[in-house]
């Protein structure tokens, strides 16, 4: 078996030097910065964590920040007005609206208001058609970061079994595509699916994206199996994923840690979204 270090997934090391890489590119002189705009409502404080943590990392790459903070109240009405000036502005190439919103807005319609071309977490339908037809687009933040992290271990999904656990239109249903255009067969289990451990067992690539804490256990998974844990959950006050690490890690030659594995790796994407669009909108001369 590998020693423990050759196992892990290191997400926070890939971001970091995904990072510098944006960096460099972006030390051309240009007429303007990349720009992102984060809209959050409310005050969840997960959210707002997530939220300083993408502005800080903008201001490392030298990506210009957009970002506004709005109260609970704010009406769906002055969110679309909000959009729809930042559609317009010529300074902002990424719109990201933080996930969850108070119940109250329609997040479905605010994420569909954003321009295609600014989309920077890949959600509007026209990105997710791209997907779907395996074109050239704006992709979903995590998801890809799990694509480049397998890339970055030379984890080819071509010919593999890869079964995803979750079927979100945030992560499972964009990454089982990713991975389909990588040519692995992948399976997508969720609450119903019969037999979870029969399904997972089968899996050269496992990815765990269900939001509960330990429930792929080292019996589920095929000894050699890669393993991905999207999960971020509070339990007391540590942070830990959908995967039994201490478990699963004697079973899988590779696996990523939580923190330290995709979710930095979903703030990286975020930036690298920002700065594609920002090429290209800087390329067709439209600022």
């Amino acid at each position: 078996m590998r020693a423990m270090s050759d196992q892990i997934l290191d997400g926070k090391a890939l971001a970091k030097t995904i990072r510098n890489q944006l960096r460099s590119r972006l030390e051309t002189p240009a007429d303007r910065p990349p720009g992102l705009a984060v809209l959050m409502v409310g005050d969840d404080p997960a959210s707002a964590v997530y939220v300083r943590n993408k502005e800080k990392a903008c201001q490392k790459v030298g990506i210009a920040s957009f970002g506004r903070h709005f109260p609970t109240e704010t009406t769906q009405g002055e969110l679309e007005t909000a959009i729809d000036a930042l559609n317009q502005d010529d300074r902002v190439d990424g719109i990201l609206v933080q996930l969850p919103l108070p119940a109250h807005l329609d997040a479905i319609a605010l994420l569909h208001r954003i321009r295609p071309d600014k989309d920077a977490d890949g959600l509007h339908p026209a990105n997710l058609g791209r997907l779907v037809r395996n074109e050239e687009g704006l992709q979903s933040c995590t998801p890809a970061g799990v694509m480049r992290l397998l890339q970055e271990y030379d984890i080819d999904p071509a010919g593999k079994n890869a079964v995803v656990i979750g079927r979100s239109i945030l992560v499972g249903k964009p990454l089982a595509l990713m991975l389909l255009n990588a040519n692995a067969t992948p399976t997508i289990a969720h609450s119903r699916t019969a037999d979870l451990a029969a399904v997972t067992r089968n899996a050269d690539i496992v990815v765990a994206a269900t939001g509960k804490p330990g429930l792929l256990t080292a019996e589920m998974v095929k000894p050699g199996a890669t393993v991905v844990d999207v999960g971020i959950n509070k339990v007391g006050d540590r942070l830990v994923g959908d995967v039994d690490f201490d478990g699963v890690r004697e079973v899988a030659s590779f696996i990523t840690p939580v923190p330290g594995g995709v979710g930095p790796m979903t703030v990286a994407m975020l930036l690298y979204n920002t700065v594609w669009s920002w090429e290209k909108r800087m390329n067709s001369g439209r600022s």
